[in-house]
């Protein structure tokens, strides 16, 4: 049994597709996962502790989860210089240091 489309139904359905793809990629894009600001698990807080205390960071202020980075604001090195520092979500290593 053969199924009879008329023209009307494939312009009506050109033009409604885009708008329903639009629609779905709504959806999807807002059931992602933002990279929204958190505080380390206390794994990672150990981690990132251990990496600032090797390279010379005496103490800092808050830690967070920024922009898919670690942000540690105005971490203390041994000369009293204050930075903020980020730090690479995965290795923990630091990838960008700023003074403060």
């Amino acid at each position: 049994m053969a199924v009879r489309r008329s023209e009307g139904m494939t312009e009506n359905f050109q033009v409604k597709m885009p708008g329903l793809l639009m629609a779905a990629a709504l959806i999807v894009l807002s059931l992602q996962p933002a990279w929204a600001d958190r505080a380390p698990t206390p794994d990672e807080q150990a981690r990132i502790e251990t990496v600032l205390r090797g390279e010379g960071f005496q103490r800092w202020d808050e830690i967070e989860l920024d922009d898919g980075k670690w942000k540690v604001d105005d971490a203390v090195a041994a000369d009293g210089t204050k930075y903020d520092l980020k730090l690479d979500p995965e290795t923990f290593t630091i990838l960008e240091r700023k003074r403060d």
